[in-house]
């Protein structure tokens, strides 16, 4: 993405949300729209399209399919809020309190909730992993072996082919133990503070909602990278966040390991929206901010366009993401060489699996 094209595109991101832009002249709108697709963010740049006076917008052929594309978004989003719903009646059933994490929750807070690319659900139910998983085998959900490995959540199929993961714990956490160990216990303590919504579902606090998504994107941008749907999440959560939320929040980054990520993303916020400080929850990290939305630009939602993602051979797939590791040195020093450590632990872990099914990688396995 080149200057001209990185400013329309960024352009259309402050129309969609009605921040006062510049004026819009662009004709590179087949790039435009795969960068959109690649961001995961098609619904909110149309929205911003939809905006422009009619001279401006794109050739019909592709707005009408952009339009159809937003069209799969908008029922796609309302099967995840019938399904979120319909959980959450399941499990109060069963006596178990229950809060929507990321997707629905923060669709529901957008001016069109449902321009928001949704993916799946991720429900939180309380009363930790062996309780959670003997109410799930109760009622009649099978958990097949693989699923459990994952320390925070397992997955079920929804209904109509919606992905579902079950957490027992309120977050993936952070990569350092020591941080991590103080997030988990806030957060632990905060996701009991849930509000039913009128879409039918359970949603956790904002403080919450800002703590953990946070710590979400600082996760998987060490591990693989992240895109523009998740930075706009958090400019969604920080133009709904009370004052009182905002200060809350901003006294906890440096205890929880979220100082540098939050910096980032505040200059991000303000580079593209021109945040104000006053809804920001710390200092612009300028440094920081350019490399950071760098990498998202280049790598796309959670890193799918990465280099060190593509190709088939596993060997150079391997050095790839190991060089990736290095190269993240700078960011977090410390949380990069316990992910690096997490990743090794892993590693020899299944080496009795990849001997029993003969293979040298377990991509697409595990």
């Amino acid at each position: 993405m080149n200057h001209a094209e990185k400013n329309d595109f960024f352009e259309l991101l402050r129309i969609a949300f009605g921040v006062p832009a510049q004026e819009f002249d662009y004709a590179q709108w087949q790039y435009l729209h795969s960068e959109s697709l690649k961001q995961q963010i098609a619904g909110i740049i149309y929205r911003g399209i939809c905006r422009l006076p009619c001279g401006k917008q794109p050739p019909k052929m592709l707005m009408f399919q952009w339009a159809s594309e937003v069209e799969a978004i908008k029922g796609h989003n309302k099967l995840l809020n019938a399904e979120a719903a319909r959980l959450t009646e399941l499990f109060m059933a069963q006596g178990r309190k229950t809060a929507v994490l990321k997707g629905p929750a923060n669709a529901r807070l957008y001016p069109d909730p449902y321009m928001r690319n949704a993916g799946d659900i991720d429900l939180w139910v309380d009363g930790g992993r062996d309780s959670v998983l003997e109410l799930l085998k109760k009622m009649g959900y099978e958990i097949s072996a693989e699923h459990l490995k994952v320390d925070h959540h397992v997955h079920l199929d929804g209904k109509s082919g919606i992905v579902v993961e079950i957490h027992y714990k309120p977050s993936s956490g952070n990569w350092n133990p020591f941080s991590n160990a103080r997030l988990m216990r806030y957060l632990e303590k905060e996701i009991q503070n849930v509000e039913r919504v009128p879409e039918g579902f359970c949603v956790p606090s904002m403080k919450f909602a800002l703590v953990m998504q946070l710590s979400h994107i600082q996760h998987h941008f060490l591990w693989e990278g992240i895109g523009l749907k998740q930075v706009v999440d958090y400019f969604v959560l920080l133009k709904q966040a009370s004052e009182e939320d905002r200060r809350d929040v901003s006294a906890l980054l440096s205890s929880l390991g979220l100082s540098k990520m939050g910096g980032a993303l505040m200059w991000i916020m303000e580079y593209i929206w021109g945040l104000a400080p006053s809804q920001m929850i710390c200092k612009p990290d300028a440094k920081n901010g350019q490399k950071v939305l760098s990498m998202i630009q280049s790598e796309g939602n959670f890193g799918r366009h990465c280099e060190s993602n593509k190709g088939n051979h596993f060997f150079i797939f391997w050095l790839k993401r190991r060089w990736r590791m290095i190269r993240m040195f700078w960011f977090a020093p410390v949380d990069v060489v316990c992910c690096e450590l997490a990743y090794w632990k892993t590693f020899f872990k299944f080496i009795p699996l990849r001997i029993k099914m003969r293979r040298v990688s377990l991509r697409g396995v595990i």
